[in-house]
């Protein structure tokens, strides 16, 4: 299919502007860490029938190697990366967050031209600066994940290995910090932050990181990353009708030109 890549990659953008909105309200309720650990779960699950269902088996099957680099991933992108960008989302909202994940590409390109070899000029790299917490995990997320997708390996079961490697990694991490009884005090308490948890876990970890893996997958991780950072578009009318905020002009022109800051580097 022509462009399945971009295609995907903007579902995944799509889907990451929900994700964000319902994670935001979730964690208000519960805190950053109860709704990461949670999600993770509730993901993992999700994920893990849908394997079932469309591949007939539980678990995937392959080599090794891809087991390590995805699991790499999915701890470095899902674990860490997330932890950051949840308790973003308490402190300045979902589409100030958002729009921070859009060095992301930046981080992506420069990755990409160490690890897998993509050209970048020699003023692109210059011009490349290194973000936060949540766009660093996404953006080496995203280059161990290409790792381990090479050929025709399925997106769905790499998500599952990935999914599967950061609940593993945030549960013993959970445990060994005596907070399992706290997440789940914190949820019985505030049981609407389960749905709104349970709604972020469908177009997160099931719908938007699956698309994100078939986005690498089949197009550079540059152009891939880049039309997934277009989330804080999509956060506009979010912020607006949901959130109830009021920006001028000069929000929405900084966003828009944040971005295509970003995307001149795959352009030029």
């Amino acid at each position: 299919m022509p462009y399945l890549g971009e295609i995907s990659a903007l579902i995944t953008a799509i889907s990451f502007a929900f994700t964000a909105t319902l994670f935001t309200f979730g964690g208000r309720l519960v805190g950053s860490g109860v709704v990461n650990r949670t999600r993770l779960l509730f993901g993992m699950g999700m994920l893990l029938l849908t394997h079932w269902v469309t591949l007939g088996t539980l678990l995937p099957t392959t080599a090794p190697e891809r087991w390590l680099w995805l699991s790499l991933s999915g701890v470095i992108g899902l674990s860490l990366g997330d932890a950051f960008l949840f308790q973003a989302f308490i402190w300045i909202g979902a589409r100030l967050s958002m729009l921070l994940m859009s060095l992301a590409p930046v981080l992506a390109a420069l990755l990409a031209w160490i690890i897998l070899g993509e050209t970048l000029t020699v003023g692109q790299i210059i011009g490349i600066l290194f973000g936060i917490g949540a766009a660093t995990g996404q953006a080496l997320g995203l280059i161990l994940s290409k790792l381990g997708l090479v050929g025709d390996f399925s997106a769905l079961s790499g998500n599952v290995i990935r999914m599967l490697a950061a609940t593993t990694a945030i549960w013993i991490y959970t445990l060994l910090r005596n907070q399992g009884k706290e997440t789940t005090r914190q949820l019985s308490a505030h049981p609407r932050a389960i749905l709104f948890i349970i709604g972020g876990s469908i177009f997160g970890p099931l719908i938007g990181v699956s698309f994100s893996l078939l986005a690498v997958q089949q197009t550079e991780v540059g152009i891939a990353s880049t039309l997934i950072a277009l989330t804080p578009i999509f956060m506009l009318p979010v912020g607006a009708v949901v959130f109830k905020e009021k920006f001028s002009w000069q929000a929405v022109a900084g966003t828009v030109a944040a971005l295509v800051g970003v995307a001149m580097l795959f352009l030029v």
